[in-house]
């Protein structure tokens, strides 16, 4: 029995970047060694066991072979006669086909150490288009390296374009997708993924909505950048550089959808766009079968970011309105996660990306307005029921317009 570190331990302890998980395969082994041994069995579609002093994971070198659609079309096969190399020229990219034993002896037999000084990201083998899966995974892992140099191989972009075409994307679960998407907008650079998605293919398959975007006009007044899908990428990586949470950047990638939908005869200008966006936001929500929060934030940043961007000439009334819809008296986080997205969305536009935006701070100052109205005295005037929610809304609308003076002196 050997047993080796594999896969990002060795990848990034190599990139000279810290270790986060840690990966072994044992070699020469057979299930009920593993047991004998101690070792506790988990999972049920190939051979995974638990230290029982650490809880550290432990894989049998297995094999897999193609039996049909999607990420799980796989057979796999365990046994002590697989060796570490057939181990490794399963597994997707080069820089992740390497093994180290206890010693830092380095098995490289796909050349990863090389791809790694040379910043590529290249398939391992043919097999590498057998799995829809491995798009979405390359592309993150073109987000988590950007900023070390590393570009996809032009050879396995193809095979990239090729399973995009194929029809076995769509054979993806929501779960499956969600985890990568999510995990890839969380990256350093996470507007990468989605470019690489698009030089691919990918992004019309999965994000049509978000793929529509590119090569619709803005207004260059507003916006320098002008197209829409730039835009939308600068706001991503705004998020990212200011380290926003998944909520946030979700409803960035999102926030703008409904301009895909303006006519040409109209462009650039996308009038109403806000509403127009809230199908498409809902339609991606439910496809990916997203968390609540980012859900419910994305629809909410894609009605309400014009608001957020014209909070210093809204009405009292509207500035309550707005308020109320966000639930800001029970969810503050929410509010505050709507105006971090509305500056990212101000940032993210060219050479804007320093400018100032007076609106969020005077946005958090009428949450807080609105916040402070006591409800104790209008319940000690006797007011309750619906009489007492209409006194409410009026002591708000009351603090608002004296915040609303006092920010224009």
């Amino acid at each position: 029995m050997q047993i080796y570190k594999v896969g990002g331990a060795v990848r990034d302890r190599l990139l000279g970047i810290p270790v986060t998980d840690i990966d072994r395969v044992v070699v020469g082994a057979t299930a009920e060694e593993m047991l004998a041994l101690g070792y506790r069995p988990v999972g049920s579609d190939f051979p995974v066991f638990l230290d029982p002093k650490t809880g550290d994971e432990y894989a049998l070198a297995r094999t897999e072979r193609k039996s049909g659609r999607g990420y799980g079309g796989f057979v796999f096969h365990a046994s002590p006669e697989v060796t570490l190399e057939e181990d490794l020229i399963r597994r997707d990219l080069t820089i992740n086909a390497m093994a180290e034993d206890d010693q830092l002896n380095l098995t490289d037999p796909y050349h990863g150490q090389r791809d790694l000084a040379a910043r590529v990201l290249r398939h391992v083998s043919p097999a590498f288009a057998e799995d829809p899966l491995r798009v979405l995974r390359v592309a993150r892992f073109a987000a988590r390296y950007a900023g070390l140099g590393f570009k996809v191989a032009p050879e396995t972009l193809e095979l990239m374009r090729q399973l995009s075409d194929s029809g076995e994307l769509e054979a993806l679960t929501a779960e499956r997708s969600w985890k990568e998407i999510s995990r890839a907008l969380m990256e350093d650079q996470p507007q990468v993924f989605i470019q690489v998605l698009r030089e691919c293919g990918a992004l019309k398959v999965l994000l049509p909505e978000v793929d529509a975007l590119f090569g619709v006009p803005q207004p260059e007044a507003h916006h320098p950048e002008i197209d829409t899908g730039v835009h939308t990428l600068s706001v991503l990586e705004q998020a990212a550089l200011h380290k926003q949470p998944l909520t946030v950047r979700w409803a960035c990638l999102l926030h703008d959808l409904g301009k895909g939908l303006t006519p040409e005869k109209d462009w650039p200008r996308h009038i109403a766009h806000e509403h127009t966006g809230l199908k498409l936001i809902k339609a991606v929500n439910e496809r990916f079968k997203a968390p609540k929060d980012c859900q419910e934030l994305a629809l909410l940043v894609g009605q309400y970011h014009t608001h957020g961007h014209r909070a210093l000439e809204l009405k009292a009334s509207t500035l309550l309105e707005l308020l109320q819809s966000f639930d800001v008296y029970r969810r503050p986080q929410r509010f505050e996660e709507f105006v971090v997205a509305c500056e990212m969305d101000a940032r993210g536009r060219k050479g804007l990306e320093q400018r100032s935006y007076p609106q969020a701070d005077y946005l958090r100052g009428a949450a807080s307005a609105a916040r402070g109205v006591a409800i104790q005295p209008l319940l000690e005037k006797g007011f309750k029921g619906p009489k007492l929610g209409e006194a409410i809304k009026r002591e708000r609308l009351k603090v608002l317009k004296a915040y609303k003076d006092a920010a224009s002196v």
